[in-house]
């Protein structure tokens, strides 16, 4: 039973856990695609996670995984957004290359009107179809005009409520989002845009080449909060398309030019301050808390960093930033 209080502006709703029906998190891919959830999957432009993503699509519609762990019992219905390729000339022949019932891969028509994650075409195409998989290829193209995604105030309502809609249809939502251009730094800060992305998504997958082997790309999970992680995996692309090979042996760190953090965390964290300056001027203290979190940084050892470096904090509207230039 929900217990209400009259207080002096609204009404204050309690919940009480007892009342909570508990439930086990369902999988599209166990454990790294749940559904009712949002799963960012990252990495450099022509590194394939298009191409892995477009493959998920194909096999969803057809009613098939790639391995046991991918639970498709049956074809489902699959909306794909995409902002940089061609409905025509690339993404329905990669559909038909990978073997998709194009029946079942919707598209929300932008001809008109821009679509961003806030848009209710979002949920009333996801209630008309009954699509288990959405996809938004990539990020920054379905913010809307106004947002800032380097503001993590309004990343999170972004993603929050994105990450509502996944829940209430207990529908799979997929990201895809570009790398920034910082080279030698780990895979959780190279998300393009603020780390309420990361935040908010249970599931963020790195996509990436395979050195020495040119034609092999990989996975690699790197953040996980319903699951333990999942096996790296790899595939191939081919003359003939995608071809799955499934479990395979390599880090984020090594797909990301071999990365050994073998530095003390006070030099780590100031290579995280580095790295931010390089997109922006400033980043609020929350946020940079928040990213050091991440990286297994305290706040005193990144306060100790800021002050090493010189930059100095400066409120704005209530909120306090760290000076990165």
């Amino acid at each position: 039973m929900n217990t209400f209080f009259e207080t002096k502006n609204e009404e204050l709703n309690l919940i009480r856990m007892s009342d909570i029906e508990a439930k086990e998190v369902e999988w599209l891919w166990y454990p790294f695609i749940p559904y009712g959830k949002l799963t960012i999957i990252q990495g450099d432009p022509g590194d394939g996670k298009t191409t892995m993503v477009l493959n998920i699509a194909a096999a969803v519609s057809r009613g098939e995984g790639f391995d046991e762990c991918m639970n498709i019992t049956e074809p489902m219905n699959v909306i794909y957004q995409t902002a940089e390729d061609g409905l025509a000339d690339t993404v329905k022949p990669r559909l038909e290359q990978a073997r998709a019932d194009c029946s079942r891969v919707l598209v929300i028509d932008e001809t008109n009107k821009a679509l961003s994650m806030l848009d209710k075409r979002v949920e009333e195409a996801l209630d008309k179809t009954s699509a288990r998989l959405l996809i938004m290829d990539p990020i920054q193209a379905y913010l809307g005009g106004s947002m800032d995604m380097n503001r993590a105030n309004e990343a999170r309502e972004m993603t929050k409520h994105l990450a509502t809609i996944a829940e209430q249809r207990n529908c799979a939502i997929i990201l895809i989002g570009h790398m920034n251009k910082a080279g030698g730094c780990k895979a959780a800060y190279r998300g393009m845009g603020s780390i309420d992305f990361f935040a908010v998504a249970r599931s963020v997958l790195l996509v990436g080449r395979v050195i020495g082997k040119d034609n092999y790309r990989a996975m690699v999970q790197i953040k996980n909060n319903l699951a333990p992680f999942g096996h790296p995996k790899a595939f191939e692309l081919t003359e003939d398309g995608f071809e799955w090979i499934g479990d395979y042996d390599i880090s984020a760190d090594d797909m990301l030019g071999g990365y050994a953090p073998k530095e003390s965390k006070l030099d780590q964290a100031k290579g995280l301050l580095r790295v931010l300056a390089e997109d922006k001027d400033a980043v609020s203290s929350n946020e940079l808390i928040e990213l050091a979190k991440v990286e297994g940084i305290s706040k005193r050892t990144m306060d100790n960093a800021r002050k090493e470096m010189g930059l100095k904090s400066q409120k704005v509207n209530n909120t306090w930033y760290v000076k990165l230039k």
